[in-house]
Parts: structure tokens; C-alpha cells; sequence
């Protein structure tokens, strides 16, 4: 079996960027069937089965299990990203399909169909084009908390390992994200002195510094203010 990188069911802050799309293939799918036979409970199945992965764990998701057990096994392993994404993702399309299911009870068979319509063309479109519209949703709203909301203008330098008095680099990173990776050796081959902040040892500075989403670099200057958002 090609190694893993990371442990699928205790590295929850990765996942494994191919595993949203097979998750994505089934929402759409079984959605659509629902559409076209009119068996509505097929929507309550789908939505209670992204709860329970929600909340219990990938080893209780069904397309979780068979992606990680089947497919990745004989096919290696994915780029690793932040897995909040696609999460909030999950729980949109979850929030939506039980709408969709609620509705159908109540009689109101448009109202449940256009939003079970919704949720298979959404998930149909991340799966074909990789445009997943509810991580996107979700990254928008991280840069807004993370950076606007909590004012994020300054960073006290001595804290995060940067010497003082010179430009540099802040970039919030996790040793398992792929994209962080990508970002930092960018960085070095343009010549950036990067200062790396590891949020799963230091989650109090992710905490401190409203760092909801990485990778996330700042260019400060000598004092700590900062100058640019690179990312």
C-alpha cells in the first residue's frame, strides 16, 4: 500500500483533497435519483449520513470509509488541504438536505425539489470542475474573520521567533498542509525571509492572531506592523 502522510482518522485538520470529490459524486447523484423517482427519503438518508459524519467522524461516513479504505489504498494519497473547507461545505449541503426532506413532508414537493436541485447541481459542478462553492463560501469568511474583524495590523515579532528590526515574512502554516508547502518553497526561491508559525504546535497564536484558514503570510516590517497580506 502507497504511505500515508497523513492518518485519515486522526489528522483531521488535512484531508486528502481527492476525498471531497467522491463524497461530492455521491450527494449529486443520489440527490438527482431522489429528483427523478420522486423517493424523497433518499434526501433524508443523504443528509442524515453527512451529519453523522459531521459529528462522529470520517470512520462513520460511508464514502469516507470506502475513499480511504479502497481507493486510496490502491491509488496512494492526494494533495493534503485544510479540511475546514469542505467541511463547512458538508454542512451546508447537510443544512439543505434536510430542508429539502422537511419540505417534501410538508407536502410543499417544489419547494423540496428545487432545493434538493440545488444542492445535486452543487455538488456536481465541485466534482466535474472543482469549484466547490460552499469551501469557498468558507474561505471568504475566514479571511474576513481572520484578518478584518480582529483588526489584524500587527504581530509582536518576539513571540513568533522573528528577529526584530527587519522585514519579513509571517506565514501561518500546518506540517501536513500541502498548499503550505507549496507556498513557503515559493517563497524561498524568491528569496522572502519566511518565518514559519506551526498552528498545530502553537494554536494559541492562531487563536491570538484570528488565523482561521491556512496558509496564511504576512509581510511585516522591522516593528511588526503589517505591510501586505501575500496570501
Amino acid at each position: 500500500m502507497p504511505s500515508r502522510t497523513a492518518d485519515p482518522y486522526r489528522d483531521t485538520a488535512v484531508i486528502d483533497a481527492r476525498a471531497p470529490r467522491l463524497n461530492q459524486a455521491v450527494v449529486g447523484v443520489v440527490s438527482v435519483l431522489a429528483v427523478v423517482t420522486g423517493w424523497w427519503p433518499l434526501l433524508g438518508a443523504l443528509a442524515a449520513q453527512l451529519v453523522i459524519g459531521l459529528t462522529m467522524g470520517r470512520r462513520y461516513c460511508l464514502p469516507c470509509l470506502f475513499y480511504y479504505e479502497v481507493v486510496q489504498p490502491r491509488f496512494g494519497e492526494g494533495p493534503l488541504e485544510d479540511s475546514r473547507p469542505p467541511r463547512f461545505a458538508n454542512q451546508v449541503g447537510a443544512a439543505f438536505l434536510t430542508a429539502a426532506t422537511l419540505a417534501h413532508a410538508a407536502g410543499l414537493r417544489s419547494l423540496g425539489v428545487g432545493l434538493a436541485l440545488t444542492v445535486a447541481t452543487l455538488a456536481l459542478l465541485a466534482l466535474t470542475t472543482g469549484l466547490c462553492v460552499g469551501c469557498e463560501m468558507y474561505r471568504v469568511a475566514a479571511r474576513l474573520r481572520g484578518v478584518r474583524s480582529r483588526g489584524l495590523t500587527r504581530v509582536d515579532l518576539a513571540e513568533l521567533g522573528a528577529p526584530p528590526g527587519a522585514d519579513a515574512v509571517v506565514q501561518f502554516t500546518h506540517p501536513l498542509c500541502s498548499d503550505c508547502v507549496e507556498l513557503s518553497d515559493r517563497l524561498d526561491r524568491e528569496g522572502e525571509s519566511v518565518v514559519l508559525v506551526d498552528v498545530s504546535k502553537r494554536p494559541d497564536l492562531a487563536r491570538k492572531y484570528g488565523v482561521a484558514l491556512v496558509p496564511l503570510a504576512l509581510r511585516v516590517d522591522g516593528q511588526g506592523t503589517v505591510v501586505a497580506r501575500l496570501s
